[in-house]
């Protein structure tokens, strides 16, 4: 045999070693990515043919507790207690009443107003938006300082 025939043949069979190197690292990295898709996605990402291919390394713990979460399909609900009573305005808007103020703090005008706007309570009062047609603003009262004209 030549000397240009023995080069020859101990190329091809680095050759053949360096495609075999490279296969096996390209599986390695496969199985990288499949082991950490399996610790749970941070974002979607298309993945080579070869990762498909390799066999998946997924932990057994986390199989076991997705088992054990249970779904719902919708929360529960609290039942609605039917002895209880709500109680609405007892006036409504563009009623006259008459208004008492208070002994303590301000004094303000006594007299009939017209129901401006219904407000939410404060405590057990309902409160009121209240307007006098000898006044320019609106006052804030109480259900317990109105009375029926």
């Amino acid at each position: 045999m030549t000397s240009h025939s023995t080069k020859t043949a101990g190329r091809s069979s680095k050759a053949a070693r360096r495609s075999d190197k490279k296969t096996t690292k390209t599986a390695r990295a496969a199985l990288k990515k499949t082991a950490k898709s399996a610790r749970g996605p941070t974002r979607k990402a298309a993945r080579p043919a070869s990762a498909i291919r390799a066999p998946s390394i997924a932990p057994q713990s986390a199989l076991k507790t997705s088992e054990l979460i249970m779904r719902t399909p919708s929360p529960p609900v609290q039942p609605v207690g039917h002895g209880i009573k709500i109680v609405a305005h007892k006036y409504q808007v563009g009623e006259t009443v008459y208004f008492t103020s208070p002994t303590f703090g301000r004094a303000a005008a006594t007299g009939s107003y017209t129901v401006v706007k219904l407000l939410p309570s404060e405590g057990d009062d309902y409160q009121y938006r209240i307007k006098s047609s000898g006044e320019a603003f609106e006052r804030v009262a109480k259900e317990s300082q109105l009375d029926r004209v």
